[in-house]
């Protein structure tokens, strides 16, 4: 436990005071370890730059512009999923018209905000620095301005056009918008640290209204308005949603040329060691953590609307729902808990192609219909001029991801994955959604490298997230029947965890059919649920059958379209975390896909212009773009492209 005091600037605005809460009262270590003081957005970054403080709250922008790597408190921002009212543009004509915006000094997020905005709505007006202070003073005709902070509840009554930018981004990319994070150096922050942040803003949160009254007493704003304000406006996590978004937020910035690069966002460290890999399991299956809290004497039907309503489940309610629910029921609180997640009747798609780089592997996994053993005739690797015209055929149907993957080839290095994302960001504008956890570990294995040191040098070389894969039933019981030779539960979660510390966004799946009981399918979900409380990396969660055909492992278990729509609603009402859940047609076929928009689905997966593992194993179905399109309409919803991170995209 570490005595040194760490000095702390935050930002002086009514958002922030939640944040600070604790700090402010000097709860128990808070006054031993903080010395806090508040200032505008723009000068906590500076005083941070200069060293004058080791942690400030700061514009999400500003990490891109800092000279030096930062890493952020993971947990906390200042943040908005829609209206946010302290960031507004005002004008007495409409955006379109102006031909002039005065930028409000304060903040560099903001700032850019405003410019991604305009560029998207077709706006080319002139973008003019102002002070916080005098802003305002030159709205006139077609000159308007960005007002940010408390100043901005008395502009939204001054003009005749105001435009929230919160609720603008929200409407472009469908993600909540990230203004302030805390950050510092790297070594800025110890765990002890890090907890007493998270706990003074669990103060603040309970005394949100409290906060705001007193704000009120001591400003000419009404109390109520301050309340709504810090409980419906203002978000204060930095859960998988809020990371998804600052990260589309800094690509944009990044791609307008208002940011340098767009940073990862790497997180100060929790305390936790990174754990051995393990690959063969010799010790009884890895325990199951139990954060939810159950209970007993409800009934069937009080439980469902518990997790209708976003109620958390304890792993003894999931079986009880799992058992005596009914299959309707179960579906009908599923698609609850999705209209209140997404209440937008938008459903989401993505255009990528499944590329397996290599069918050479040495696990032998008994599901498995696509591997071969090193040396066999038929395996492969496939070339740099096969790449090429899948990649480019990729981008010629307005793909934006390459999902890779492939089996553990003992002949590829580290070096030759980097090389390989090297190669690909120079020559084709595609995100790489690759390698599966089980990849990850054995590149370590064959390196002698930790999980995170390898994630860190693919990073470099250009991987943008991980694929759930792998994961099958994360319940060593089963994975040892199944794939002795694959990785541990432990070491699966493991890999996801390091790469959510490293800002990477992953997705978390299941494949069930395999003789696993309830309990095994409620502990797979448990390990997810919380891994994703730890880290907020995880944005969708994908589950499918076993395809038995032609495979070692003979089907014995019940993977009917039924089972699956049973296991998926209580995957949404089980994993209240996890922003989306992700139907599977191309196992199931569309119209179990569109019937599973109705059991808690969100997300119609992907217009997989290729995909090779699966496929040899029995599932057969393909679909276009327009094909996708056309069954999302017809269950009644409004399809959306997206890439991984959520973030609704412009078709042209």
């Amino acid at each position: 436990m570490s005595n040194r005091k760490l000095k702390l600037a935050a930002v002086s605005f009514l958002n922030a005071r939640p944040i600070t809460h604790g700090i402010e009262r000097g709860e128990g270590r808070m006054g031993e370890r903080f010395d806090l003081r508040f200032d505008l957005p723009s000068r906590c970054t500076e005083l941070l730059q200069s060293g004058e403080v080791d942690l400030a709250l700061i514009p999400i922008a500003s990490l891109a512009t800092m000279g030096q790597p930062l890493h952020i408190v993971p947990g906390i921002s200042v943040a908005s999923r829609g209206p946010v009212r302290t960031v507004l543009l005002v004008s007495q004509v409409p955006w379109e018209q102006l031909t002039t915006i005065a930028l409000d000094g304060a903040s560099r997020t903001s700032a850019a905000l405003i410019q991604i905005l305009s560029k998207a709505r077709g706006a080319l007006p002139l973008f003019v620095p102002a002070d916080h202070d005098a802003v305002l003073s030159g709205v006139k005709g077609t000159h308007g301005a960005l007002i940010i902070g408390d100043a901005a509840f008395d502009a939204a009554n001054d003009f005749p056009y105001v435009v929230d930018l919160g609720d603008a981004w929200r409407e472009l990319v469908g993600l909540p918008m990230v203004y302030a994070v805390w950050a510092g150096r790297p070594d800025a922050a110890d765990p002890e640290a890090v907890s007493l942040l998270r706990e003074s803003l669990r103060m603040g949160i309970e005394g949100r209204s409290q906060i705001a009254r007193g704000w009120a007493e001591s400003s000419h704003l009404a109390p109520d308005l301050c309340v709504t304000y810090l409980h419906h406006n203002i978000r204060y996590g930095l859960g998988a949603e809020e990371l998804s978004g600052a990260s589309a937020f800094l690509a944009r910035a990044a791609a307008d040329g208002l940011i340098p690069k767009a940073p990862h966002l790497r997180f100060f460290d929790d305390g936790r060691p990174e754990r051995p890999i393990t690959t063969v399991r010799t010790a009884p299956p890895l325990p199951v953590p139990q954060s939810g809290r159950d209970h007993p004497n409800k009934s069937i039907d009080a439980l469902l609307s518990d997790a209708a309503a976003g109620i958390r489940l304890g792993t003894e309610d999931a079986l009880r729902l799992y058992d005596k629910a009914s299959t309707i029921d179960l579906g009908a609180a599923a698609d609850i808990r999705r209209r209140s997640l997404h209440d937008d009747g938008v459903v989401t798609y993505i255009i990528d192609r499944n590329v397996n780089y290599t069918n050479v592997c040495v696990t032998r996994c008994k599901f498995c219909n696509f591997y071969r053993p090193p040396n066999r005739a038929d395996g492969y690797t496939l070339t740099r001029e096969q790449l090429t015209q899948k990649f480019q055929e990729t981008v010629d149907l307005e793909g934006v991801q390459i999902l890779l993957q492939g089996g553990l080839n003992p002949d590829l290095p580290l070096a030759y994955y980097e090389d390989l994302f090297r190669w690909i960001k120079a020559n084709f504008p595609l995100a790489i959604h690759g390698l599966s956890p089980e990849e990850i570990r054995y590149i370590a294995e064959l390196e002698g490298m930790s999980l995170r040191g390898v994630i860190e040098r693919l990073i470099e070389a250009g991987l943008d997230s991980i694929p759930g894969g792998g994961a099958e039933i994360l319940d060593d019981e089963i994975r040892e029947k199944i794939s002795p030779l694959k990785c541990s539960t432990e070491t699966w979660l493991e890999v996801m965890r390091q790469g959510h510390k490293l800002g990477l966004r992953t997705t978390g799946s299941m494949v069930f059919g395999f003789g696993e009981t309830p309990r095994h399918v409620v502990n797979h979900l448990e390990h997810l649920r919380a891994l994703q409380d730890e880290t907020s990396g995880f944005t969708a969660f994908i589950c499918w059958p076993f395809q038995a055909e032609g495979t070692r492992l003979k089907l014995r278990d019940d993977t009917t379209a039924v089972r699956y729509l049973r296991e998926f609603a209580l995957a949404r009402l089980y994993l209240d975390n996890f922003p989306s859940l992700q139907v599977s047609w191309p196992t199931m076929g569309p119209d179990v896909g569109q019937v599973a928009l109705r059991f808690g689905g969100n997300d119609f997966g992907s217009a997989m212009i290729e995909e090779n593992v699966v496929s040899q194993a029995g599932a057969v179905f393909k679909l276009s773009a327009g094909d996708i399109e056309r069954y999302v309409r017809d269950a009644g919803f409004i399809p959306r492209r997206r890439n991984m991170r959520y973030e609704l995209l412009a078709t042209s």
